[in-house]
Order: C-alpha cells, then sequence, then structure tokens
C-alpha cells in the first residue's frame, strides 16, 4: 500500500522470546525438581528409616514427578528424566546384588558415563547441551546453526563434562573416607552448589551470547519494511 506515492512501513511481526528471568526460573525449578527435592527426600528418609527406604522414596519422587508433568500435560525436563533413568538404574543393581555399597558406588560410573556422552556428541552437529537446551529456551532450526549459538553449545558441554568428571571423582574420594550419613549430606550439598554454580555459569554465558543474537525479550524497537501497492 503507498500513501502520496511512496511506500508506507508496517511492523514485521518479530518471534517471542522470553526475558532472562524466565529462562532463571526454568533452570532453577528443574534443577529444585531434579535434584535438590530427591537428595533432600533420601536423606530424610534415610535419618528416619533406613537406606533401603531412602533408595525407594528418591526413585518414587522422581517417577512422580515425570507423572505429574504428564499429568497436567507439561513435558518433563531431559534433566529430570535423565537423573529418573540414572536412579532406576543405580537402585535395580543394587536391589539385585543386595549391596546398598553399589547405589552409592554408581555414581562414579554413571558420571563419568554422562561425561564420556557429552565428551563423545562434541563430534556430532549437536553438543549434548544443545539437545537439552529446547527445555530452557524455545529452539528452531535456524537457531543450532548461528555460529554464536554453536560455539555456545560447545563450550558449555566441554563445562558439563568437566563438572560430571569432578562431581565422580569427589563421590568416589567422599564413600572411602566418610560414614553413610556424613556422605549422603556432603555429597547433596557439594554437587548441588556445584550444579547451582555451573548453571550460573552457563546462563550468564547463553545470556552474553542471547543479547547479541537479540534473542532475550520482546524486540523494543519496531521492525518496518515497505510494503508496496
Amino acid at each position: 500500500m503507498t500513501l502520496l506515492g511512496r511506500p508506507t512501513a508496517t511492523a514485521a511481526p518479530s518471534p517471542e522470546r522470553p526475558q532472562l528471568g524466565a529462562v532463571i526460573r526454568r533452570v532453577a525449578v528443574s534443577l529444585l525438581v531434579a535434584c535438590a527435592i530427591p537428595g533432600a527426600v533420601f536423606y530424610a528418609t534415610l535419618r528416619a528409616t533406613d537406606v533401603w527406604t531412602a533408595i525407594i522414596a528418591a526413585l518414587a519422587w522422581s517417577y512422580g514427578a515425570i507423572a505429574w508433568r504428564w499429568l497436567t500435560r507439561r513435558r518433563a525436563s531431559g534433566l529430570l528424566i535423565l537423573t529418573a533413568a540414572v536412579m532406576t538404574g543405580r537402585t535395580v543393581i543394587s536391589l539385585v546384588t543386595g549391596s546398598t555399597f553399589l547405589y552409592f558406588l554408581q555414581p562414579v560410573l554413571s558420571q563419568g558415563v554422562v561425561a564420556t556422552a557429552f565428551l563423545v556428541s562434541l563430534a556430532t552437529a549437536r553438543p549434548m547441551v544443545a539437545r537439552l537446551a529446547g527445555d530452557f529456551y524455545p529452539m528452531d532450526h535456524e537457531l543450532h546453526l548461528r555460529p554464536r549459538i554453536q560455539r555456545l553449545f560447545w563450550h558449555l558441554t566441554v563445562l558439563w563434562a568437566a563438572l560430571c568428571l569432578g562431581k565422580a571423582l569427589m563421590t568416589l574420594w567422599l564413600l572411602q573416607s566418610q560414614s553413610l550419613q556424613t556422605f549422603v549430606l556432603v555429597k547433596s550439598v557439594s554437587s548441588l552448589g556445584l550444579d547451582v554454580l555451573a548453571a550460573g555459569a552457563t546462563i550468564g554465558a547463553a545470556a552474553i551470547v542471547a543479547r547479541k543474537e537479540g534473542l532475550l525479550g520482546p524486540d523494543q524497537a519496531e521492525r518496518l519494511v515497505p510494503v508496496a501497492a
């Protein structure tokens, strides 16, 4: 459409982008549901009853959280599903062997496996962090192809692989040097603390890249494009 022979401008719709606060809330809720609450359930149940009940209670929480998301028609986060899968493997092996020691030793192995999976994914088109990013930010094919986004996912995958290896070594040392209750408490608190620090570093790095790419919050400036008659 034209006015006095000159093209008018109309605002092109811009994609809806979440605010940084919304992204932080998603990360916090994901860590709380998948990591913090199962650890608290395990420790509280251990103090109140015994280790086998604590094992089952923590696993029940994870599957209960997944079931609740399904019943309320919401997708469970990749972190929650991964945590539930790892806990299931630990629980089954411990029940079959009758050994609680194996239950606490398995995180050393599982963290090593997860770290290896993260490192191996670096050789693919979509590193592991890229596969999980959709839990916290709406991703599409075009975003995945942006060079800055690809570099961000590559570096963050290395960060989380290193974190998993570090937690595996810390768990092994604690298991060999501390009593059961001390081990559970120190491991739960320290692991959550490391996860929070890593999540903070992840959000900070992602926010810097997202601002450069114009991906955070609603666009303040209208994008004007001429429309022909």
